[in-house]
């Protein structure tokens, strides 16, 4: 039985005492992808928040090694809360090699002929996991890609999704075969934490009953004229409610002003905030009672992770990663895609769940299901299964006359 040690670990900042096993299984994250406006790796590192966040919740949840090589246009090497992230520009399967790794974990389906060369080059004991990113991907757009990924599946031994029922379309598309291993694991959480209701709404001038937030792009996939259209219904039974929305691009953003101009109940009720800086965004989830967004499809759900971890009920569409994050409803209501009455008939319904009550539940949900500790925890569950699967594989092969 692997020794126990009581320690503390930092995510992100939020000490966090656990029990670390120390002959527990030492990962090593790949990430080929990063921006090329980025120069300095420090800066990297600030900026992919989920990426830190993954390798600080593995060592918080006992792996014996977290590390992570990230692919970048020049060397270097950082250790931050005791991970070690390498940079290089060649040589991913080298930098892999050094950390004597149980595991791989490699993000994103998209370098599906980078895995199969990194394959090649691990000892056979060495397990790959492949972690998804999003629930669409190049089935039809890139048959090239495609016919790649086809190829090179079989140098994965499993593969991660944030919801089971994103699988099927990347089984159908041959990414992942028949018979190879899939586990539900989130994406991705978050380090915000709740302020104080009064001091949140001070700062960011929120007001109503209830207090209505949207984050999020103003696009065809998020559909803000359905929740407009909702929002418009629901006040006739909630005269009081508000609705914020907070957004970055905006596609439908002429469409979005539109629509509000030409009703008044809109006009006296809608604010257009536009983009935020993130580091006042959790003033704004934790002033709201409600969280709303009309996702047709979601890799995961960043903005209503940040919801849950504030303390906002989520009002969300009805599709396999929302299912995921409130459990099938277990939190906050879900309506169906594009149903503007469903919609409206949720925040009515949500109102009555007594809300200043609702955001203690809603923030025990998130710390026992979502945060970064139930991921860490849900991560290494699934990589001592599959490292135990390659290791079998390995002795029986290697057992063969």
């Amino acid at each position: 039985m692997a020794k126990l040690c009581e320690c503390t670990i930092y995510v992100h900042g939020a000490p966090l005492q656990v029990k670390t096993g120390r002959d527990g299984v030492s990962v090593a994250q790949v990430n080929y992808a990063f921006d090329n406006d980025l120069s300095d790796p420090d800066a990297l590192l600030d900026r992919y928040a989920t990426l830190t966040g993954w390798a600080d919740a593995l060592g918080a949840a006992g792996a014996k090694r977290s590390a992570v090589v990230q692919r970048f246009h020049r060397t270097a090497r950082i250790v931050r809360n005791g991970v070690e992230y390498r940079f290089v520009e060649r040589g991913v399967a080298d930098a892999v090699l050094t950390m004597a790794p149980d595991i791989v974990h490699v993000n994103g389906l998209g370098f599906a002929a980078r895995t199969w060369w990194l394959r090649r080059s691990l000892p056979p004991p060495v397990a790959i996991v492949v972690q998804n990113h999003a629930d669409t991907g190049p089935m039809g757009r890139a048959p090239l890609a495609r016919a790649i990924g086809v190829a090179t599946r079989g140098a994965v031994d499993a593969f991660l999704f944030a919801a089971d029922e994103h699988v099927g379309r990347w089984r159908r598309a041959g990414f992942v075969g028949p018979r190879q291993r899939t586990y539900q694991v989130m994406e991705a959480s978050t380090a915000l934490t709740p302020i104080p209701r009064a001091a949140a709404a001070a700062d960011t001038g929120m007001r109503g009953r209830p207090a209505i937030l949207w984050v999020g792009r103003l696009n065809a996939n998020k559909d803000p004229l359905t929740v407009l259209e909702a929002f418009e219904r629901a006040l006739a039974t909630l005269p009081e409610a508000t609705l914020t929305m907070l957004y970055g691009s905006s596609e439908l953003g002429d469409a979005v002003g539109a629509r509000i101009a030409r009703s008044e109940a809109l006009r006296d009720r809608v604010r257009l905030v536009g983009a935020v800086a993130h580091d006042r965004i959790g003033a704004y989830f934790s002033a709201a009672d409600l969280f709303v967004v009309g996702s047709h499809h979601e890799g995961s759900g960043y903005a209503a992770i940040e919801a849950l971890a504030c303390g906002a009920t989520p009002v969300v569409t009805d599709i396999p990663s929302f299912r995921v994050l409130t459990r099938g409803g277990a939190i906050g209501v879900l309506w169906p895609v594009g149903d503007a009455g469903a919609c409206a008939r949720a925040f009515a319904t949500a109102e009555q769940l007594h809300l200043d009550a609702e955001r203690g539940r809603v923030r025990e949900h998130f710390a026992r299901y979502v945060s970064w500790a139930a991921v860490g925890r849900r991560a290494m569950e699934i990589y001592t299964d599959v490292v135990t699967a390659r290791r079998a594989g390995a002795a029986r092969y290697r057992a063969k006359p």
